[in-house]
């Protein structure tokens, strides 16, 4: 019966040490999932050092085991110590990692916040905001006479006591029940969250103080937007902390419900093997590798799907092109990094406000040759396209120039519609618009405002042809450069017209009606900038007087011109370069020894073909810089040797009654081409020092000819 007795108080001892070792050391694995996030988490941006050092009584008598409580972390302390003392009364000589606030860094190892591991028996080390606690585990005196450290153990044992000694101490001391163990546990519990309370409390005022001074600091240096981003982060980091911690209490919810559900042993032996894969893959995360993603972590929702382009589209880079795809409407295309959008060529009739709100960082539009009228554009529909600087619609039926168009735009092409009006608010906000085209509409002076264009402060380029103009419109801006103005119904050209156009510097008056008594004496020779001219295909008698004196190019083709007064060239400087006299009704008669006064030493060019000369002008071996030379199609029956290269003959060195050929000294010339075609010479009565002048045979043109 004693026997008996012992055994059962034996049998009890151990039961009691097995579940005081489970209740220290067996940290559920769901609690190790949640240190694992936690840790995970930035730490606080203040290390805190403790000023004393707080000791934590125990008063269980026990078997001997480590007194290290683990406390409920639904309550808010993951890990506690009995001691917050370092090794040996001093704070642990483990260092911080450097940049990672709330990490801690343990022979190459991080450890994230509230991480606890043992570096040697009977220690056992804590992360606490970056800062490693270690403590050393106090054991329990033994009354017995031998004592041993079981393998794996740090505490001594007693191994001299027979299991059935009544005399064993362990069995005279009074055992404690559950109950009381509990009571322990509470009161070490409530001391410890005092103590952690205190030191908290103490770290959350000197973070407040540190936070208002930093705030100060940041208002008076203007960071207070930074600020904002620190907080909108904070606040979503604590967004996803507690949707981590949501499913983590659904999953114990789950698991607790198939724990209560009896469940088979294939599925608790399942059950078993992913909860160790977890735990491997807690090692993982406590040895630092802090690149592994911890599982259940929120995939990021990928963006809707981009809807297809249309059949006969396609992509390059920026560009989307759908040039004659067969299109009725603009496609719905979302992409904010495309900068060019061609839809040439297609049957689009409208654009409404919403078309182009998927791409709002557009450059270039090209909606040309399409069938877009002007009541199918809504008012809104390019005011989103800020950036745009391209807009090109030639070949539609609009009659008014869109509304609301972009600030931002440098050309705009708006060839081949019906446009029919501008008024003086048509183009108010484009004061970057370089480049306006606006040929074949139904303009006119009458219905174009003269304040439509002075908004245009940086406008250069303006092309206005195949219009309804009968004078040059009025208003241009200062800035211009280049005017073309063909194919109207100019018939006169006032003093007014480029009062304000200092810059100009080319005009195209081709195809109109002007003659010249109906140009103003004043209306552009004292322009400094004027170089080119051309009034081709008008109703031109003679060439007209009154050029700018910076003219370069002057073109006349096709007019009715039979004369060239002389020096009507003469107050040019630097002086003519380009002479184009082509199709005409010049002969001789009309060409005066001075007609070409003032240009002999700059003329580069000379056309005089498809006139009515009979022999070569004179005055052309004057021209110094001459290059190209163009008389064919004329009635030329003879070139004679001095007409076009000047030679000096020199008879000194000369035998009368010999016959070898006159020894002959030539001027330097610049001509290159000579065309002499299409008239009525005969090559083989032409003198061999004709063309001597010119560097090569191949460049005068002297076949076909004209039969008598």
């Amino acid at each position: 019966m004693q026997t008996a007795s012992l055994l059962y108080y034996f049998l009890l001892v151990c039961w009691c040490i097995d579940f005081v070792e489970n209740q220290t050391n067996g940290i559920p694995r769901r609690q190790r999932r949640r240190m694992r996030y936690r840790g995970s988490r930035k730490g606080s941006s203040t290390n805190h050092r403790p000023n004393r050092q707080p000791q934590i009584k125990t008063s269980t008598t026990v078997a001997v085991v480590p007194s290290v409580p683990l406390i409920n972390i639904d309550d808010g302390i993951t890990e506690v110590f009995d001691s917050l003392i370092g090794l040996s009364g001093h704070e642990s000589s483990y260092s911080v990692l450097p940049g990672k606030k709330g990490h801690c860094t343990a022979n190459g190892m991080i450890m994230y916040d509230k991480a606890v591991w043992s570096p040697k028996p009977c220690i056992i080390c804590l992360c606490s905001k970056g800062k490693v606690i270690c403590d050393e585990t106090t054991c329990l005196s033994l009354t017995c006479h031998k004592t041993e450290i079981p393998e794996g153990e740090c505490c001594p044992v007693c191994s001299d006591i027979e299991p059935n000694d009544p005399s064993d101490p362990m069995l005279l001391q009074p055992l404690h029940t559950q109950a009381e163990m509990d009571e322990l546990l509470r009161r070490e519990k409530e001391e410890l969250e005092g103590r952690e309370k205190e030191i908290h409390k103490k770290d959350d005022e000197k973070r407040k103080r540190k936070e208002k001074k930093s705030q100060e600091e940041k208002k008076k240096h203007g960071y207070e937007a930074h600020q904002k981003e620190e907080e909108e982060i904070s606040r979503r980091e604590e967004e996803k902390r507690r949707a981590y911690e949501e499913e983590e209490l659904q999953i114990e919810k789950e698991e607790e419900e198939k724990r209560k559900g009896n469940e088979l042993p294939e599925q608790e032996r399942k059950q078993q093997k992913s909860e160790e894969e977890e735990e491997e893959e807690d090692e993982h995360i406590l040895r630092g590798d802090v690149f592994r993603m911890p599982p259940r972590f929120p995939i990021p929702v990928p963006p809707a799907e981009i809807p297809p382009l249309p059949t006969g589209c396609s992509i390059s880079d920026t560009t989307v092109s759908c040039i004659n795809a067969r299109l009725t409407q603009i496609p719905p295309i979302t992409d904010p990094e495309l900068t060019s959008l061609e839809l040439e060529g297609n049957t689009i009739t409208s654009i409404p406000d919403e078309a182009f709100n998927g791409i709002p960082n557009l450059e270039r539009l090209d909606l040309s040759k399409n069938n877009i009228t002007s009541p199918g554009i809504g008012p809104q529909a390019f005011k989103i396209l800020k950036k745009l600087k391209r807009l090109y619609m030639d070949g539609n039926a609009l009659v008014h120039i869109p509304p609301e168009l972009p600030s931002a735009l440098e050309e705009l092409k708006i060839n081949e519609n019906h446009l029919h009006a501008i008024d003086e608010d048509s183009l108010q906000e484009l004061k970057n618009l370089v480049t306006l085209e606006l040929e074949g509409n139904k303009l006119s002076e009458a219905n174009v405002s003269p304040l439509a264009l002075r908004p245009l402060k940086s406008l250069s380029y303006l092309r206005l042809g195949r219009n309804k103009f009968r004078t040059v419109p009025q208003g241009l801006p200062t800035s211009i450069e280049e005017l073309y103005l063909e194919n109207n119904q100019i018939e006169e050209i006032s003093e007014i017209c480029f009062n304000h156009t200092s810059n100009i510097n080319i005009i195209v008056l081709k195809h109109n009606k002007l003659e010249e008594n109906r140009i103003a004496p004043l209306a552009w020779i004292n322009q400094e900038n004027l170089e080119s001219i051309d009034l081709s295909y008008n109703k031109l008698y003679h060439v007209p007087s009154y050029l700018p004196k910076s003219l370069l190019h002057l073109v006349l083709i096709g007019n009715q011109i039979e004369r060239i007064p002389g020096y009507v060239f003469g107050h040019m400087k630097p002086g003519l370069e380009y002479l184009y006299l082509s199709f005409n009704k010049l002969n001789n008669d009309g060409i005066d020894p001075v007609s070409f006064y003032g240009a002999y030493l700059s003329l580069r060019e000379l056309f005089l073909d498809h006139n009515e000369l009979k022999f070569v002008p004179f005055g052309i071996t004057e021209m110094k810089a001459l290059s190209f030379l163009r008389l064919n199609n004329n009635k030329i029956r003879t070139v004679p040797p001095e007409r076009i290269c000047r030679s000096v003959v020199d008879d000194d060195n000369v035998d009368a009654d010999s016959n070898d050929d006159d020894e002959e000294e030539v001027e330097d010339s610049h001509l290159e081409h000579l065309h002499l075609e299409n008239n009525f010479i005969n090559t083989r009565e032409l003198s061999p020092y004709a063309f001597s002048c010119i560097r090569s045979y191949s460049s005068v043109v002297l076949k076909p000819q004209k039969i008598k």
